[in-house]
């Protein structure tokens, strides 16, 4: 497990896949200066709930893998979160699975 510690500590486990993945989607948006938010939901296993963050280039952003090998990415997880930043939720951090299901959903041609 990894961690996206974000403004001046604040630290939220992600599974570092996960993260090596929302680490590029975010990039990009912000090497745009493009603000937004970011929502998750927290597991049961976790306490249940959601989070949203509103991501700013201005705001000190940190990603801290647990591994020391990058993983493999996934195209199709990457555009999945992208697109997301633009729906009124704002950019959902999303399981691997669920990308293809959200861009077909979406209308999107890098889906098929």
């Amino acid at each position: 497990m990894g961690y996206l510690v974000y403004g001046t500590g604040a630290e939220y486990e992600v599974d570092d896949r996960a993260l090596a993945h929302l680490k590029i989607a975010i990039v990009a948006k912000l090497r745009l200066q493009e603000s937004f938010l970011l929502n998750w939901t927290i597991p049961a296993e976790h306490g249940s709930g959601r989070v949203s963050l509103w991501i700013s280039p201005g705001i000190p952003l940190q990603f801290r893998f647990s591994g020391s090998k990058p993983p493999e990415l996934d195209r199709v997880w990457i555009d999945a979160m992208s697109r997301s930043s633009h729906g009124v939720r704002g950019m959902v951090l999303m399981a691997e699975n669920e990308a293809a299901e959200y861009l077909k959903a979406a209308g999107s041609p890098s889906a098929i």
